[in-house]
């Protein structure tokens, strides 16, 4: 049975800043487990920020804030990356993030940010290419820090390093730091989130699970003809050919000078004919 995404789009529908990521990472985590308990893993990323705050000085500067975060998600819980099993779809889950300790560079940031929130730390995402990152302002500039390997300090060179495996042979050094260090929305990072698992499904074949991922980006994302296109390429393999004629349609509609146009055009007109032998 179909999950309902009244909720999802109700959450995405408050102004961006507005919009809760760990409520919102919940719900994408109720298509792979329906019975989910949304408000019990809010719940505990609550009493995580309270035990901390607990045994936490108010006068603590933030980059002690950040310090002391660090100790309790990474060596008190155990949190680390998961490099052994990297493109297991349960590391883009955050209910299974929370119960197996264990993720992917966003969705451990997305907890990082979520208990960093809880204890005033002003932490911003950070969609770096390649890697998902967090950084927090400070007296003296900024912090940059990846979850990913326990919170750990992201220096200049780190970050060029990291570059210069995403980047043309020799424009990493040259690049300007501050462009890939925009804060990313919660609109944008729930699109991460969503990428992720559409890109692992899609390659593994499991259309169906893809299928739903797609439903939630095209709500994220309601401008984009590509998810448009792509889901009605995934509708197509599934032999959904009306709702797969629709979406084509439509992404044609949209962009008639496509540069695929001809290559989907053919494919609405076998969809136009499989459709016809239903009747």
């Amino acid at each position: 049975m179909a999950v309902p995404l009244e909720p999802f789009a109700e959450l995405l529908a408050r102004e961006d800043l507005r919009i809760d990521l760990a409520h919102a990472c919940l719900l994408i985590a109720q298509d792979a487990y329906p019975g989910l308990e949304v408000e019990r893993y809010l719940g505990d990323i609550e009493r995580m920020a309270m035990r901390l705050r607990g045994r936490m000085p108010q006068t603590l500067a933030a980059e002690e804030r950040v310090a002391a975060l660090n100790e309790f998600l990474f060596e008190d819980l155990g949190y680390r990356g998961n490099t052994e099993a990297y493109y297991d779809p349960r590391n883009s889950y955050l209910n299974e993030v929370m119960e197996r300790r264990t993720g992917i560079p966003i969705t451990l940031s997305i907890l990082y940010l979520e208990v960093g929130k809880r204890l005033g730390l002003n932490l911003k995402g950070v969609s770096f290419p390649g890697h998902f990152l967090v950084k927090l302002a400070v007296k003296r500039g900024q912090l940059v820090l990846d979850p990913f390997t326990g919170g750990e300090a992201q220096s200049e060179a780190d970050l060029r390093q990291r570059l210069a495996q995403v980047l043309p042979t020799g424009k990493a050094e040259q690049a300007q730091l501050d462009q890939y260090l925009e804060p990313a929305t919660p609109r944008q990072i729930i699109a991460r989130v969503l990428r992720n698992l559409k890109n692992i499904y899609t390659q593994t074949g499991r259309l169906e699970q893809a299928l739903a991922v797609m439903h939630r980006m095209l709500l994220v994302m309601p401008e984009s003809v590509e998810e448009l296109r792509d889901r009605g390429l995934v509708y197509q393999q599934l032999e959904c050919f009306r709702p797969a004629l629709s979406d084509l349609q439509n992404y044609l509609r949209r962009r008639p000078q496509a540069p695929d146009a001809a290559e989907i055009h053919e494919k609405i007109l076998e969809l136009k004919q499989a459709a016809t032998r239903l009747n």
